[in-house]
């Protein structure tokens, strides 16, 4: 996450009785990055000293808890749910290490973002990987959350079998219940105002009640399960993963990336940081919002796979389209898909956030004018990602996809083999012993893991297109 900073010096004209005067005056004006995108104001009612652990914690929290839960159930699927809740636990912890290694660094250097600290460990081109990374992510990302939204509201189709969304269930098959118009009605009305705003702590509350929405989510899914279960009608879940010969064993892996997804935080951890009323706080705001996802995506998963079994889809949100056999079945499928489509959109902004600085960083880091203060630029940077998002949810065919490319590249990047890479750099002489060996494993890990995932997506991709149709 960048800001770029720039220097501009603004001349005064000479005043005529200062004939005498050998230099002009000039006044400095530093924009660097640790300055909120909007700078803080004095006086009136819109004085902006910092912001609250409170409003952190749900910025950070929303951050995290995106579209990745969707696909948590479905790695359960895969792993199975005693392997699979301990593979969350451990990303966690792998992620707060991450996140650790990137504060302390940022300290030692004294740098104020996340590409901050990657050119003071690798130079310029460190810091373009990381802004590229960002951008490859974050599209990703945020295509994801439209193609789910568009599933949701307009329905989605797989393997043969249509799932209904929410308007074609309540109007019936329309032109406008179809998923184009729906996606463009939902990023010109809510998605481009809710882009708009220059300022994280802005979205503070939008993000409190993101997470809330996320909960309800939870609560009713939870609800449902434990009510079939005390009936009797669902059968005992998988605690391990059902390993059936050496390709079985191949396609554990593509539930890494899925996981690697659900934890990046890392590109907003700084701007969180910079915009604190007291900066010293980030690292409990930081385990508490790791705690608290945790906590929703163990429950989201357990409750999900107990609900759905070897039927969960890679967003179950597709699941909650038909009769659950509970009362009140049709009515408690649309509060779970309205809360997350809610849930959805108000996280947008905050990835868009990042998306957007780490764009203009990459490709206008010449620019004199910050990105805030330059109407023209912020305006047609807004509209290009937008468009290009819009398009990836149109044609990208479902969101297991889009997770599978962005976790296997850029995530796993972003969230564990540059913050280790930079550990392993050490050009400040901080890193431990066993930060380097912590560092090393993880590289090795995530390569491995990633390389595994991608290939055992690519053959299954290649043994589809090539079998017979009937």
């Amino acid at each position: 996450m960048t800001i770029q900073a720039e220097t501009h010096q603004i001349k005064k004209h000479k005043h005529p009785s200062r004939k005498n005067s050998k230099k002009k005056d000039s006044v400095t004006v530093a924009v660097n990055e640790k300055s909120p995108l909007i700078p803080k104001k004095k006086g009136g009612n819109h004085e902006f000293n910092g912001a609250s652990m409170s409003g952190a914690v749900m910025n950070l929290s929303t951050t995290i808890i995106g579209a990745g839960i969707m696909a948590l159930p479905a790695t359960m699927k895969v792993l199975g749910l005693g392997l699979g809740i301990a593979v969350i636990i451990l990303v966690a912890v792998l992620t707060e290490a991450t996140v650790k290694i990137l504060l302390r660094f940022s300290r030692a250097g004294g740098t104020d973002s996340y590409g901050g600290l990657m050119g003071d460990a690798f130079g310029d081109l460190g810091k373009k990987m990381l802004e590229a990374c960002v951008v490859v992510n974050n599209i990703g990302v945020l295509v994801i959350y439209m193609i789910i939204l568009g599933d949701v509201v307009a329905g989605s189709s797989s393997n043969g079998v249509h799932h209904p969304g929410l308007l074609e269930g309540w109007f019936g098959p329309y032109w406008w219940t179809g998923r184009v118009f729906v996606l463009l009605v939902i990023t010109l009305g809510v998605l481009v105002p809710l882009a708009s705003l220059k300022r994280m702590d802005s979205l503070s509350v939008t993000s409190g009640l993101a997470v809330a929405l996320a909960v309800v989510f939870l609560i009713v899914t939870a609800g449902i399960a434990i009510f079939k279960l005390a009936a009797g009608s669902l059968p005992m879940p998988r605690l391990l993963p059902d390993i059936t010969g050496i390709n079985s064993v191949w396609n554990l892996f593509t539930a890494v990336p899925v996981l690697v997804t659900a934890y990046i935080c890392h590109f907003n951890v700084h701007p969180v940081r910079n915009e604190l009323e007291n900066p010293s706080l980030i690292e409990p705001i930081v385990q508490i919002s790791l705690v608290l996802c945790t906590f929703v995506y163990i429950m989201t998963s357990f409750f999900g796979f107990i609900l759905f079994g070897d039927s969960t889809m890679g967003d179950i949100l597709s699941n909650f389209d038909s009769d659950l056999d509970v009362p009140f079945s049709y009515l408690l499928n649309d509060i779970v898909r309205v809360s997350y489509a809610l849930h959805l959109m108000l996280v947008f902004p905050l990835v868009f956030y990042a998306l957007r600085l780490n764009t203009d960083g990459l490709f206008f880091s010449s620019s004199e004018l910050a990105l805030e203060s330059d109407n023209k630029r912020f305006i047609a940077v807004s509209v290009g990602l937008l468009s290009v998002i819009f398009l990836g949810a149109n044609f990208i065919p479902s969101a297991w996809d889009a997770f599978q490319f962005t976790g296997a590249t850029a995530a796993v990047c972003i969230g564990f083999i540059f913050p280790a890479s930079i550990a392993i750099r050490d050009v400040h002489g901080i890193a431990t012993k066993g930060d380097k060996i912590l560092s090393a494993l993880m590289i090795g890990l995530a390569v491995f893991a990633n390389a595994v995932a991608i290939y055992s997506d690519a053959y299954a991709l290649f043994k589809k297109n090539s079998s017979p149709r009937a």
